[in-house]
């Protein structure tokens, strides 16, 4: 049997701090918000039971924030995709952001199971003075346990409206896209780390946060397979190819520390999360 679940979170700025209001149906929650920087930025961890999505499941999330709110959201686990007999499995994720507000939207991987129907889709919008950050990491089977993506389709859409869009549909089967050198060329982690403004950024602060990321991709082990590029005046891009999906995670928030400290002189406060 097939579910829906709907999730809305709401940032704004209540007596000089950051506050989430949010309300669910279904199976998708948000733990306490925690202050692990001080009131200015709230950090909320997205707790989804079921632990994953089989056919005709359908996971929504409205994210809104504005005035100077600055929010951080992440998840204890990975996002499953399982095997469908026919429907598609939906995951749909839409952030508004207005007047100086900021989100970080750091969840951790996607992974799409053999022989799954998979649809992930996020779309940004942006004020002009708004600011996001945010990752998406997907991992095609299980390499490890010798569970391979051999059948089955993952849809990727990353939207922000009129300024960047990205839609690709990986298809299983498809061995050019699969395993060429114009593909994934055998690997099995797709990985992308974007900063997004709401209206152009400097030359000087575009140049910079290029010229830090590539330090850290000169020194790291998927270097190769790496690269950092601006498709506009709006959106920085990382995009790394790996084996597996921890090289890469490393990859991403190595950068993301060194772009919070760039764009916004924060300091990488790690979700603790991530340690448990």
């Amino acid at each position: 049997m097939s579910w829906h679940a709907q999730l809305d979170i709401d940032y704004s700025v209540e007596q000089q701090r950051s506050v989430a209001r949010h309300s669910h149906t279904g199976p998708l929650r948000v733990l306490q918000s925690l202050y692990p920087e001080g009131d200015a930025i709230c950090h909320n961890v997205l707790v989804h039971p079921p632990g994953g999505l089989v056919g005709g499941d359908t996971l929504e999330m409205t994210i809104a924030a504005n005035g100077a709110a600055h929010g951080l959201i992440t998840t204890p686990g990975a996002t499953r995709f399982y095997r469908s007999l026919g429907e598609p499995a939906v995951q749909r994720t839409r952030i508004q952001l207005t007047d100086r507000a900021r989100l970080e939207w750091l969840p951790l991987e996607a992974i799409a199971y053999n022989a799954c129907l998979a649809e992930n889709h996020l779309t940004v919008s942006l004020g002009p003075q708004a600011e996001f950050m945010g990752w998406d990491m997907t991992a095609f089977g299980l390499p490890s346990a010798n569970l391979p993506f051999d059948t089955g389709q993952f849809l990727q859409h990353i939207e922000v409206p009129g300024v960047w869009l990205e839609h690709g549909l990986m298809q299983a089967h498809d061995h050019c896209l699969m395993n060429g050198p114009l593909g994934l060329a055998g690997q099995r982690c797709m990985a992308s780390l974007f900063f997004v403004s709401g209206s152009k950024l400097a030359r000087d602060r575009r140049e910079a946060g290029l010229a830090l990321a590539r330090q850290v991709i000169a020194t790291h082990a998927l270097g190769a397979t790496t690269g950092a590029t601006c498709p506009n005046e709006q959106v920085m891009v990382l995009r790394v190819l790996a084996p597996l999906v921890e090289p890469a995670a490393d990859l991403l928030r190595q950068v993301w520390q060194v772009w919070r400290q760039h764009f916004w002189q924060l300091p990488a406060t790690v979700p603790r999360i991530w340690s448990t």
